[in-house]
């Protein structure tokens, strides 16, 4: 039975996760004064709680207490433009708060047909840009550093790497590579312990990942989800095989797939979040190398960590992709290939750390993994100048992190 906003009761969110419904009983009252072409948005959010990182808390609970400490005339302006766009007689009548996900999508799809999606973008950031306003900024505990490792098990490369990044910073042509991983791997473990808090540092491997001791250090690795991808391509295959829901129904079914279904234990946070790369990402079942580039974007937009490893590591050839999905060809790895796409998801990497608070003070390091050519971005160094100086990876860390 389809509810108005101002119907919302308590009971309503009774299926919600433990934490999530906690939170929207909490704020029952200031959710049934919303719009509905903006309420099912914010449910959105607050239905996956239970699952977000602890900087995506704070902000949706920023938002929330940013609504709540607002009386009714000066919340119905802030939120007036959202009021003022016209919603179908389908989307009224849809289950906005069991299904805010669902909604958020037929939401989408009608404000495009309607040509209202420019006037609801034109919303979202006066409302982003008011709440931003009112929001304090907090100083970073540390400079931001993200580290980007590509070509590992090339070793002759005649492609001209780092173009994008050179303009960036400083591009050494003389690396010392001896030792160049442990470094590195040094180098993030120091951080996570001199600044210890949940989800602040990560590691994320295209291959087999190094051990690291450091229990402050979230990991995310390729090869180590290998059951889990089987798993999933297993279940993409039979949905293939027994259902005729076009290839929208398969990515819906995907994203309500649980950990549990595809044999994760362990942190629920971390878990979800693996699935949802491998169930929302395109081709992060089977290359390595799209795996770490999303993996890396999803951490830095979600999580926005003080310390990112990505190191990419030889994906298999390409196919075409019913053949990848069907597995029943032997896996045959290209070095050569995921150089190339390590070197473009470094850059996108990089874009991706310049959307975080404190851009301007960040730092970023690239290096060809057992070579010679880095390049290195950071508020000390000279863009788009080049050295040959012969350094040590901890020497040229030293100048940025």
């Amino acid at each position: 039975m389809p509810i108005s906003a101002a119907e919302l009761k308590k009971e309503h969110f009774a299926k919600y996760p433990p934490e999530a419904r906690q939170l929207a009983m909490r704020y029952v009252s200031l959710l049934s004064e919303l719009p509905l072409s903006f309420l099912p948005l914010l449910l959105r959010e607050i239905i996956q709680y239970d699952w977000k990182f602890p900087i995506e808390r704070r902000d949706l609970d920023r938002q929330l207490s940013y609504l709540a400490s607002q009386t009714a005339d000066v919340r119905r302006r802030t939120l007036a433009s959202f009021g003022e766009l016209q919603l179908s007689p389908a989307l009224t009548r849809m289950d906005w708060v069991s299904a805010p996900v669902r909604f958020s999508e037929e939401l989408t799809a009608y404000l495009w047909k309607s040509r209202q999606i420019d006037s609801f973008r034109a919303a979202a950031v006066t409302y982003v840009r008011n709440l931003d306003a009112a929001a304090r900024a907090e100083p970073l505990p540390m400079r931001r550093l993200g580290i980007v490792l590509v070509g590992k098990g090339v070793t002759d490369n005649k492609y001209s790497l780092f173009r994008k990044l050179r303009p960036r910073g400083v591009y050494f042509t003389q690396v010392d590579p001896q030792n160049g991983v442990q470094i590195v791997l040094d180098t993030v473990t120091q951080r996570a312990g001199a600044h210890r808090a949940s989800f602040a540092h990560w590691y994320i491997d295209g291959g087999p990942p190094e051990t690291i001791p450091s229990v402050e250090l979230s990991r995310v690795s390729y090869h180590s989800l290998e059951p889990v991808r089987t798993a999933l391509l297993d279940r993409v295959r039979k949905i293939a095989q027994t259902h005729s829901m076009g290839p929208e129904g398969v990515v819906t079914t995907l994203a309500q797939m649980q950990p549990e279904e595809l044999g994760l234990s362990g942190d629920s946070v971390l878990n979800r979040f693996q699935v949802d790369l491998l169930t929302q990402g395109s081709g992060t079942q089977v290359f390595s190398t799209t795996f770490v580039q999303w993996a890396a974007r999803e951490a830095l937009r979600r999580a926005q960590p003080l310390t990112l490893l990505a190191r990419f590591a030889p994906r298999q050839r390409e196919r075409p992709m019913n053949e990848l999905l069907a597995g029943t060809f032997p896996s045959e790895l290209d070095p050569q290939g995921a150089l190339v796409d390590a070197d473009m998801g470094g850059y996108y990497t990089w874009l991706n750390q310049q959307r975080l608070s404190d851009a301007e003070k960040s730092s970023f390091l690239i290096w060809f993994e057992g070579h010679r050519e880095a390049v290195a971005i950071g508020p000390s160094l000279e863009p788009g100048t080049e050295s040959t100086e012969r350094l040590s990876l901890a020497q040229i860390l030293k100048k940025i992190a």
